[in-house]
């Protein structure tokens, strides 16, 4: 019963991940057919009800609100409530290179302080080594960075929106909008396919604490 339960969670938590950006993805596509350029809005309003919902359903059933979802919902509604203010896509276009940015600027910058966030996160899914979190650490915010720049190269080239000749880094690439919209999808399949690319490292080094704790002291080959 425990698994069953346990299953049904982390079913619920990858729906609350996800379901925010296909809501959006569909919505989009769907809102393209009969809203023209005006589906850029309907998608970011439907979007940051779906951030709204994830947030209420972590406190009403997971009695947390964990720190991920917190500040890509605080960023969501600022960018997103820009956008249907001002009528400005920029803003939702920005808003993923602000989340990755500063998902990865909060990694390295905790480490200034002796710090691991990436270990305070996860470290009840895993026991570790000190130099495997610090290693899936560094991993991360490399990998946010490049999150940030993909979605920069891809806003950046949109040829249909308000999006300004000089902001492309290639004069000759130029694409709609449907095609950053739509990235999404990509951008979630590379996560998750960079995800399991981390397991079995997590999965070789997993030890009881006490393991752990030796562990850090003596040399280990990753």
């Amino acid at each position: 019963m425990s698994q069953v339960k346990k299953t049904a969670g982390q079913g619920a938590q990858l729906l609350t991940d996800v379901g925010p950006v296909i809501a959006f993805i569909l919505v989009y596509n769907i809102g393209r057919n009969f809203a023209g350029d005006q589906a850029i809005y309907w998608a970011t309003g439907v979007f940051m009800a779906g951030v709204a919902m994830a947030l209420g359903y972590a406190g009403v059933v997971q009695k947390r609100f964990p720190p991920m979802l917190v500040v890509s919902a605080v960023i969501v509604m600022s960018f997103g409530g820009m956008t249907i203010y001002l009528q400005d896509p920029i803003f939702v276009y920005i808003k993923p290179t602000i989340i990755n940015l500063l998902y990865s600027f909060a990694i390295l910058g905790s480490f200034a302080f002796g710090f691991n966030v990436w270990k305070a996160l996860f470290g009840s899914v895993f026991t570790l080594p000190e130099r495997i979190w610090w290693i899936l650490a560094v991993r991360w915010a490399l990998f946010f960075q490049i999150l940030a720049l993909i979605n920069e190269f891809l806003w950046r080239h949109i040829n249909d929106s308000v999006v300004v000749e000089s902001a492309r880094w290639f004069p000759q690439l130029a694409w709609s909008e449907s095609l950053w919209a739509n990235g999404k999808l990509g951008i979630m399949a590379l996560t998750f396919v960079f995800a399991l690319a981390n397991i079995p490292i997590a999965l070789r080094h997993q030890t009881d604490d006490d393991d752990a704790n030796a562990d850090e002291a003596a040399p280990d080959n990753a």
